[in-house]
C-alpha cells in the first residue's frame, strides 16, 4: 500500500516539474522582447556610441543561443537540456554558464535556509505547544504579541530594520556580504567565523518573522488535542506529563503543522531571497537580483526553475514523512 502512496507522490512532483519547466520557457516569451538584443544596446549605450555591425552581432549571437531556432524546437531542447540541469550560457556574463553561475550561489541559499527553517519551525512549534499546555510557565504567554506582530511584517523590511539598529547603530555585526571584503574563501576556523557573522542577521530577520505565525498555529491545535479523548485516556491511566505532552499532545498536533510547512515553503523561499537581496548575501537571491537588473534571460530561468523544482522536492519529503507521523494517511490517499 505504501508502494501506491509513494508511486502517487512521485508522479505528482515529476508533473509539478514538468508544469514548471513549461511555464518557465513560455512566459517571458510572451513579451516578445529580444534579451541578446537589448544586452548589446545596453553595452553599446554605456560605452557612448552604436557599434557598426550590430545587428550582424545580435544574430550571431540569437544563433549561439539557439533562439533562431522554431519555437516548438526551442522547447524541445529545452526541456531536453533541462532535465540534465544544463540552462545554456549566461547572456550577462558569457561565456559563464548559467549552472556554474547557480552552483557558486547554491550553498550559501541551502546553508541559509535549512537553518532558518529547522529553527523556527522546531522553536515556534515548541513555544505555541508550551504556551497552551497546563504546568507551563506563563511568562511564555508574554512572547506571543511580539512575536505575532513580527509575523506580520516582511523578512526584508525586518532585516532593514535590523541593518538599522544591530548593524548601523550598535554596530554589533556586518551589514552586508557573506563575508569580509577581500577575504579570500578558505576552509579556517577564522574564515568560519567570518560567515558566521555575516549570516545571523539574514537568519535572525527569517526566524523572527516566521516564529509568531508557528506558534499560533501550534497553540491553537495543542488546545483542540487536549480536549481527544485519547489524551483524557492517557491522564485516566497516570502517565506522566511530559509523556503525554510529547506522545499524545506535540505527536496528534504536527500533522497539521507539517502540512502548513509544505504550504508556506514558496513564501518562505521567496522572503529569504528579498533578505538575501538586503543583506547582499552572496547566494540565488542576489545573483536572481543581478540577473533581472542585468536583463540574463537564461540566469532568471535556471533560478526560477531551480527554486520551483527544491519547493518541490521539500513538499514531497514532506509527504513521505506523514506517515511516520499518521500511518492513518497511507490508506485514506491510496
Amino acid at each position: 500500500m505504501f508502494i501506491f502512496y509513494l508511486v502517487k507522490r512521485v508522479g505528482i512532483f515529476l508533473l509539478i516539474v514538468w508544469l514548471a519547466a513549461t511555464i518557465n520557457f513560455f512566459l517571458p516569451r510572451l513579451g516578445g522582447q529580444n534579451p541578446v538584443a537589448q544586452k548589446i544596446m545596453q553595452q553599446a549605450a554605456l560605452g557612448g556610441n552604436l557599434h557598426v555591425g550590430m545587428q550582424d552581432m545580435v544574430k550571431e549571437y540569437e544563433t549561439k543561443f539557439g533562439l533562431t531556432k522554431p519555437l516548438w524546437s526551442q522547447y524541445l531542447t529545452y526541456l531536453a537540456d533541462t532535465a540534465r540541469f544544463d540552462f545554456n550560457y549566461s547572456i550577462a556574463s558569457y561565456p559563464r554558464r548559467v549552472s556554474d553561475m547557480i552552483l557558486e550561489g547554491l550553498p550559501w541559499t541551502i546553508a541559509l535556509l535549512t537553518v532558518t527553517t529547522i529553527l523556527s519551525f522546531v522553536i515556534g512549534n515548541l513555544l505555541g505547544a508550551f504556551q497552551a499546555w497546563p504546568g507551563a510557565p506563563r511568562w511564555l504567554l508574554l512572547l506571543m504579541p511580539p512575536f505575532l506582530a513580527m509575523s506580520a511584517v516582511p523578512f526584508f523590511l525586518l532585516g532593514l530594520i535590523l541593518v538599522y539598529v544591530v548593524g548601523f547603530s550598535m554596530q554589533l555585526l556586518p551589514l552586508y556580504g557573506g563575508y569580509t571584503a577581500g577575504a579570500i574563501p578558505q576552509w579556517s576556523f577564522s574564515f568560519a567565523v567570518d560567515v558566521i557573522r555575516h549570516t545571523i542577521l539574514p537568519a535572525v530577520a527569517i526566524i523572527l518573522g516566521s516564529l509568531g505565525g508557528w506558534a499560533l498555529g501550534m497553540r491553537a491545535m495543542m488546545v483542540t488535542t487536549q480536549g481527544e479523548d485519547y489524551v483524557t485516556f492517557a491522564e485516566a491511566k497516570g502517565l506522566k506529563d511530559g509523556t503525554i505532552f510529547v506522545h499524545y499532545g506535540i505527536r496528534n498536533a504536527m500533522l497539521p503543522q507539517a502540512t502548513a510547512l509544505a504550504l508556506t515553503l514558496g513564501q518562505f523561499v521567496s522572503g529569504a531571497v528579498l533578505v538575501e537581496i538586503v543583506f547582499g548575501y552572496p547566494g540565488i537571491g542576489t545573483l536572481l537580483f543581478q540577473a533581472i537588473t542585468g536583463s540574463d534571460y537564461f540566469l532568471v530561468q535556471g533560478i526560477v526553475f531551480l527554486v520551483i523544482v527544491a519547493i518541490g522536492l521539500a513538499t514531497l519529503i514532506l509527504d513521505l514523512v506523514y506517515p511516520l507521523l499518521d500511518p492513518r494517511i497511507v490508506s485514506r490517499s491510496v
